[in-house]
């Protein structure tokens, strides 16, 4: 099922872990809603400006994956409003400063963030009808902290 233009539900629900796990893994009619608004919302915008495709690491879990993974039921992923994703050959940092600067998006982490590694980790973004909190942080792999990391930005790219 197409949910826009370059993104389908069978790509959002995908998950390694829950086809090892025998995991049911299937979104329903309000969660496939919340998917297509997350795609048109923030997914398209991303891939319109990069002319790249998205990699969804993960989209959609159900509640009884997202705990298999370490997850709570209550992840934004299970109620189709999160995903996890990275474009090859753009940094994460550099995609996330954009994505926080021009779309509209309920959370914006950049998880697993390693400053020497700036396309290292991936992109958690997640998008609510209506209410959105605009909330930004990156996650090392130990602890949370507000904002993304310092860049420095010259011709539109970043420097190292």
């Amino acid at each position: 099922m197409q949910l826009s233009k370059h993104f389908t539900l069978e790509e959002m629900e995908k998950s390694q872990t829950a086809t090892r796990k025998g995991i049911k893994n299937k979104a329903g009619s309000g969660e496939i809603k919340n998917l297509g608004d997350l795609c048109y919302e923030v997914l398209e915008p991303v891939r319109a400006k990069y002319d790249k495709p998205d990699t969804i690491t993960s989209g959609y879990r159900s509640p009884e994956l997202s705990e298999a993974i370490g997850s709570k039921a209550t992840s934004q992923h299970c109620s189709g409003e999160a995903v996890d994703f990275e474009i090859a050959g753009v940094s994460n940092l550099q995609v996330a400063l954009w994505l926080t600067n021009n779309v509209n998006f309920d959370q914006c982490i950049m998880e697993f963030f390693d400053k020497d590694d700036p396309a290292g980790g991936w992109i958690h973004v997640s998008y609510k009808d209506g209410s959105n909190r605009k909330q930004v942080l990156t996650y090392d792999g130990k602890s949370y902290t507000n904002g993304l990391p310092d860049a420095k930005w010259s011709d539109g790219k970043m420097q190292n």
